[in-house]
Protein backbone atom coordinates (compact mmCIF):
# COMPACT_ATOMS: atom_id res chain seq x y z
CA UNK A 1 0.00 0.00 0.00
CA UNK A 2 1.38 3.39 -1.01
CA UNK A 3 1.93 6.07 1.58
CA UNK A 4 0.40 9.51 1.27
CA UNK A 5 3.76 10.95 0.20
CA UNK A 6 4.14 8.26 -2.48
CA UNK A 7 0.74 9.24 -3.82
CA UNK A 8 1.77 12.93 -3.80
CA UNK A 9 4.92 12.00 -5.74
CA UNK A 10 2.79 10.08 -8.21
CA UNK A 11 0.45 13.04 -8.68
CA UNK A 12 3.45 15.31 -9.22
CA UNK A 13 4.58 13.06 -12.11
CA UNK A 14 1.24 13.54 -13.87
CA UNK A 15 1.95 16.39 -16.33
CA UNK A 16 -1.39 18.02 -15.51
CA UNK A 17 -0.48 18.35 -11.82
CA UNK A 18 3.25 19.10 -12.16
CA UNK A 19 2.91 22.81 -11.33
CA UNK A 20 0.56 22.43 -8.38
CA UNK A 21 1.73 23.27 -4.86
CA UNK A 22 2.80 20.07 -3.02
CA UNK A 23 0.54 20.96 -0.08
CA UNK A 24 -2.50 21.03 -2.37
CA UNK A 25 -1.43 17.72 -3.94
CA UNK A 26 -1.15 16.25 -0.44
CA UNK A 27 -4.75 17.31 0.27
CA UNK A 28 -5.86 15.86 -3.08
CA UNK A 29 -4.07 12.57 -2.40
CA UNK A 30 -5.54 12.40 1.10
CA UNK A 31 -9.06 13.00 -0.23
CA UNK A 32 -8.65 10.46 -3.04
CA UNK A 33 -9.25 6.72 -2.89
CA UNK A 34 -6.76 4.07 -4.04
CA UNK A 35 -8.40 1.24 -5.99
CA UNK A 36 -7.22 -1.97 -7.63
CA UNK A 37 -8.71 -3.61 -10.73
CA UNK A 38 -8.08 -7.02 -12.23
CA UNK A 39 -7.29 -7.57 -15.90
CA UNK A 40 -10.53 -7.22 -17.87
CA UNK A 41 -12.40 -5.31 -15.17
CA UNK A 42 -14.02 -1.97 -16.10
CA UNK A 43 -13.18 1.24 -14.25
CA UNK A 44 -16.26 2.75 -15.84
CA UNK A 45 -18.54 2.23 -18.84
CA UNK A 46 -19.49 4.47 -21.71
CA UNK A 47 -22.77 6.24 -20.93
CA UNK A 48 -22.44 6.15 -17.14
CA UNK A 49 -22.59 9.31 -15.06
CA UNK A 50 -19.09 10.40 -14.09
CA UNK A 51 -18.48 11.56 -10.53
CA UNK A 52 -14.72 10.91 -10.45
CA UNK A 53 -11.58 10.97 -12.54
CA UNK A 54 -8.65 8.58 -12.14
CA UNK A 55 -4.86 8.66 -12.11
CA UNK A 56 -3.20 5.42 -13.20
CA UNK A 57 -0.60 4.52 -10.59
CA UNK A 58 0.45 1.22 -12.15
CA UNK A 59 -0.59 -1.10 -14.95
CA UNK A 60 -2.35 -0.48 -18.26
CA UNK A 61 -5.91 0.14 -19.40
CA UNK A 62 -7.73 0.32 -22.73
CA UNK A 63 -10.09 3.08 -23.78
CA UNK A 64 -12.95 1.44 -25.68
CA UNK A 65 -15.76 3.04 -27.65
CA UNK A 66 -18.90 0.93 -27.84
CA UNK A 67 -20.66 0.99 -31.21
CA UNK A 68 -23.56 -0.86 -32.80
CA UNK A 69 -20.97 -3.14 -34.41
CA UNK A 70 -19.14 -3.91 -31.17
CA UNK A 71 -16.29 -2.48 -29.15
CA UNK A 72 -13.48 -0.47 -30.72
CA UNK A 73 -10.26 0.04 -28.72
CA UNK A 74 -9.11 3.61 -29.34
CA UNK A 75 -6.22 4.11 -26.91
CA UNK A 76 -4.01 2.42 -24.35
CA UNK A 77 -3.34 4.17 -21.06
CA UNK A 78 -0.30 3.75 -18.84
CA UNK A 79 1.06 4.98 -15.53
CA UNK A 80 0.57 8.72 -14.84
CA UNK A 81 -2.41 8.99 -17.21
CA UNK A 82 -5.30 11.11 -15.96
CA UNK A 83 -8.65 9.83 -17.25
CA UNK A 84 -12.35 10.42 -16.87
CA UNK A 85 -12.12 14.18 -16.62
CA UNK A 86 -14.46 14.92 -19.54
CA UNK A 87 -17.51 13.57 -17.72
CA UNK A 88 -16.81 15.56 -14.56
CA UNK A 89 -15.87 18.79 -16.35
CA UNK A 90 -18.75 18.80 -18.82
CA UNK A 91 -21.46 17.01 -16.81
CA UNK A 92 -21.95 14.55 -19.66
CA UNK A 93 -22.11 10.75 -19.61
CA UNK A 94 -18.82 8.87 -19.97
CA UNK A 95 -17.65 9.08 -23.59
CA UNK A 96 -15.90 5.69 -23.51
CA UNK A 97 -15.38 2.57 -21.45
CA UNK A 98 -12.05 2.17 -19.66
CA UNK A 99 -11.01 -1.44 -18.99
CA UNK A 100 -7.97 -2.77 -17.16
CA UNK A 101 -5.53 -4.42 -19.56
CA UNK A 102 -3.45 -5.80 -16.69
CA UNK A 103 -3.60 -5.57 -12.93
CA UNK A 104 -4.31 -1.88 -12.42
CA UNK A 105 -3.81 0.53 -9.53
CA UNK A 106 -5.55 3.90 -9.68
CA UNK A 107 -6.18 6.93 -7.53
CA UNK A 108 -9.84 7.94 -7.71
CA UNK A 109 -10.27 11.73 -7.61
CA UNK A 110 -13.76 12.96 -6.76
CA UNK A 111 -15.34 15.62 -8.94
CA UNK A 112 -15.60 18.23 -6.17
CA UNK A 113 -11.93 17.88 -5.25
CA UNK A 114 -10.76 18.20 -8.85
CA UNK A 115 -13.00 21.22 -9.51
CA UNK A 116 -11.77 22.80 -6.27
CA UNK A 117 -8.19 22.35 -7.41
CA UNK A 118 -9.02 24.08 -10.71
CA UNK A 119 -10.64 26.95 -8.79
CA UNK A 120 -7.50 27.33 -6.65
CA UNK A 121 -5.12 26.94 -9.59
CA UNK A 122 -6.56 28.46 -12.79
CA UNK A 123 -3.41 27.39 -14.64
CA UNK A 124 -4.57 23.80 -14.11
CA UNK A 125 -7.76 24.67 -16.02
CA UNK A 126 -5.60 25.96 -18.88
CA UNK A 127 -3.58 22.72 -18.87
CA UNK A 128 -6.79 20.66 -18.92
CA UNK A 129 -8.01 22.68 -21.92
CA UNK A 130 -4.68 22.12 -23.71
CA UNK A 131 -4.84 18.38 -23.07
CA UNK A 132 -8.44 18.13 -24.26
CA UNK A 133 -7.67 20.25 -27.34
CA UNK A 134 -4.71 17.97 -28.13
CA UNK A 135 -6.91 14.88 -27.85
CA UNK A 136 -9.55 16.49 -30.06
CA UNK A 137 -6.93 17.40 -32.66
CA UNK A 138 -5.58 13.83 -32.67
CA UNK A 139 -9.09 12.36 -32.95
CA UNK A 140 -9.99 14.72 -35.78
CA UNK A 141 -6.83 13.75 -37.64
CA UNK A 142 -7.55 10.03 -37.16
CA UNK A 143 -11.13 10.50 -38.36
CA UNK A 144 -9.91 12.36 -41.44
CA UNK A 145 -7.45 9.56 -42.22
CA UNK A 146 -10.19 6.94 -41.78
CA UNK A 147 -12.52 8.92 -44.02
CA UNK A 148 -9.86 9.06 -46.76
CA UNK A 149 -9.34 5.30 -46.47
CA UNK A 150 -13.08 4.64 -46.73
CA UNK A 151 -13.36 6.94 -49.75
CA UNK A 152 -10.38 5.22 -51.41
CA UNK A 153 -11.93 1.77 -50.80
CA UNK A 154 -15.24 2.92 -52.28
CA UNK A 155 -13.52 4.27 -55.39
CA UNK A 156 -11.51 1.07 -55.80
CA UNK A 157 -14.51 -1.19 -55.24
Amino acid sequence: MATLMEEVDLLRRVPLFAGIDPGKLKLLAFASERLSYDNGQNLFRQGEVGESAYVIMGGKADVIVETGDGEIPVAELKENAFIGEIAILCDVPRTATVRAKSELEVLKVKKEHFLGLIADFPELGVEVMRELASRLSKTTSELSDARREIDALREAG
